[in-house]
């Protein structure tokens, strides 16, 4: 007996090894994947240099395309050969045609040979591995760069638009362009485009102290008010996005970063505009240089005018994205972005804050801009702790949380909101009071008695 059931053992072991049969195609196929380099996600992506990444499908998904994706010129390797982006091309090489017409001294040759050292590093600014040889992508990086130097400089007057220059004349070509060059997936790095300057640029541009900064945010803003260009001469960025977004952070920023440590960090950010009010908190607006300077004092927000658009929108969208991309970036649009969407939670509270010049709202209806606020902040990593607002949440909170606030509030809320509900409100006290009077008049003849 004992000699069968190790008998059967032995088989029921054979059995298993048989039935478990290596496939070596299977095997040769796994083998080549991990001899295979990523091509959606190069090792760049997490490295400090690179700056220019692939916006996250799910933020894609919830905002839409048309935040992200160039409608009507592709600067860079992304959007490369798009046929909806085909008529910009042609306006391109004409531009780059005008540069070596004007400067007879400048040839092709000279700018392959000025941006080709560059390649490399302008490989690994891209978060993708870009399919394109070394001549392909040199000559991409010339004519995308010289297009963006030449227009900046028509804008500036630096140098004339051609008398049948569309881009000039269409007005609706030229708003696209704003907005096409700050989105993400649609740039070259900074150092080229700087490279480009320097080559093509003459000594009267240089002596006028023209530079690739002041020459970008003067082409921005036409879509930003009150950007001053001249104040930002030696600001640098990674790119033209990141660049107008360092104009908007001021330095008193960087400094209540820094002094976070010292103080209590909240647990979590702050309510809508309909419940601060009802706690006694106002909103109301302040003049400052940047939408990011804000303050709380004695039970009010202060906060700078914002004027929402299509740019505006766009820009948002853009480097909130990239600020949750970039390995070393800090995260100021993107902590003003959560501000907004926890502030606004219905198209009332959009009204409220544009009745009182917090928000210039040209992007469409209340209820369209809570919903794009809304949007925004989905599917966004958010450290409360660690944000420039931290110590504002932290005493708005603890005013909100003060039980002798809340109740002064909600009752002058409820009762003194509207003329009607006040002389609803005094109706109802000259009843109670009559009514008392009435009580003490018709008990005194019996205390008396």
């Amino acid at each position: 007996m004992f000699t069968n059931s190790a008998e059967q053992n032995h088989h029921n072991d054979h059995q298993v090894i048989e039935l478990f049969q290596l496939d070596r195609t299977r095997l040769d196929s796994l083998q080549q994947k991990l001899n295979t380099p990523p091509r959606l996600l190069s090792k760049s992506a997490g490295r400090p240099t690179c700056s220019i990444f692939k916006i996250p499908q799910s933020f894609v998904a919830v905002n839409g395309k048309h935040l992200y994706y160039p409608h009507i010129v592709s600067i860079g390797p992304f959007h490369r050969n798009e046929p909806h982006l085909q008529m910009i091309e042609e306006h391109k090489c004409q531009y780059l045609s005008q540069l070596l017409t004007r400067r007879s001294d400048l040839s092709l040759e000279t700018l392959f040979k000025s941006l080709q050292p560059l390649e490399k590093w302008a490989r690994e600014s891209y978060s993708e591995i870009i399919h394109l040889d070394e001549h392909e992508f040199v000559e991409m990086m010339v004519v995308d760069g010289c297009f963006v130097v030449e227009l900046f400089r028509k804008v500036s007057r630096l140098v004339r638009f051609e008398a049948d220059d569309p881009i000039s004349s269409m007005s609706w070509i030229f708003s696209f362009l704003l907005r096409d060059l700050l989105r993400l997936e649609n740039q070259l790095p900074w150092f080229v485009l700087e490279r480009l300057l320097e080559v093509t640029g003459t000594e009267n541009e240089r002596s006028l102290g023209w530079s690739l900064a002041t020459l970008s945010l003067n082409f921005f803003s036409y879509s930003v008010e009150n950007l001053d260009a001249g104040k930002f001469h030696h600001l640098q960025g990674k790119h033209l996005l990141d660049l107008l977004r360092n104009a908007f952070i001021p330095q008193e920023l960087e400094t209540r970063q820094r002094d976070l440590n010292h103080t209590n960090t909240p647990s979590h950010v702050i309510h809508c505009v309909s419940k601060l009010r009802r706690s006694g908190i106002r909103i109301r607006p302040k003049t400052a240089d940047s939408f990011l300077s804000l303050d709380f004092r004695h039970g009010v927000i202060e906060m700078p005018m914002l004027t929402i658009d299509d740019f505006m929108s766009a820009f948002f969208a853009n480097c909130v994205a990239y600020e949750l991309s970039h390995k070393n970036c800090s995260t100021y649009i993107t902590t003003y972005a959560t501000l907004l969407d926890c502030l606004v939670n219905s198209a009332k509270d959009v009204e409220y804050l544009s009745d009182h010049n917090i928000i210039e709202n040209y992007l469409g209806t209340e209820a369209e801009v809570a919903n794009f606020f809304n949007n925004l902040g989905k599917d966004v990593s958010f450290e409360v702790q660690r944000c420039y607002l931290a110590k504002m949440f932290n005493d708005v909170n603890h005013y909100y949380e003060n039980s002798l606030h809340v109740h002064w509030a909600s009752f002058r809320y409820t009762y003194f909101r509207t003329p009607w509900s006040f002389i609803s409100a005094v109706a109802a006290l000259v009843l109670l009071i009559l009514a008392v009077l009435q009580t003490v008049y018709t008990m005194i003849p019996y205390y008396k008695n």
